[in-house]
């Protein structure tokens, strides 16, 4: 057997209905869509996902309620544990966080919280610490360096 003596199976393949060419057809006139309604008109499938048919849409019918600040800070959040499982180094910084995992990106305003121990002395470089986490640090000799 020879790939150009290959053949589709009988039955797989069907001729495309042809709509709209005479009474005779089985296929005239409305063309299989029946009589008037948006569905009958062309262009139906250009709807977005969520339009309801002109019913007044969920989104407004809904009320709304509080406010997005604007000037909000997010923060990346690093433990004091997973500075502890970099192991003994002198100084970490955003840019070191970021290229061992702890972070997304170093570009991100990163902040320390002393959720875990320190138990070796290192210079921390973060945008932000938590009460806890700076005493925890200058406990084991560190510093901490706010950026």
């Amino acid at each position: 057997m020879k790939l150009s003596e290959l053949n589709k199976p009988e039955g797989s393949t069907h001729s495309r209905k042809r709509v709209g060419r005479g009474k005779g057809s089985g296929h005239g006139g409305t063309s299989g869509r029946g009589h008037k309604g948006q569905k009958a008109r062309s262009g139906t499938n250009k709807r977005p996902v969520w339009f309801e048919g002109g019913q007044m849409p969920i989104q407004r019918r809904l009320p709304k309620r509080g406010f997005t600040n604007i000037f909000r800070k997010t923060y990346q959040i690093v433990n004091l544990s997973d500075l502890e499982r970099l192991g003994q180094q002198e100084k970490i910084g955003p840019e070191e966080m970021a290229r061992r995992g702890l972070i997304r990106s170093a570009l991100q305003p990163v902040k320390v919280l002393g959720d875990g121990q320190l138990t070796f002395a290192a210079s921390i470089a973060a945008h932000a610490f938590s009460a806890k986490a700076r005493s925890a640090i200058e406990a084991a000799g560190g510093k901490v360096e706010e950026l």
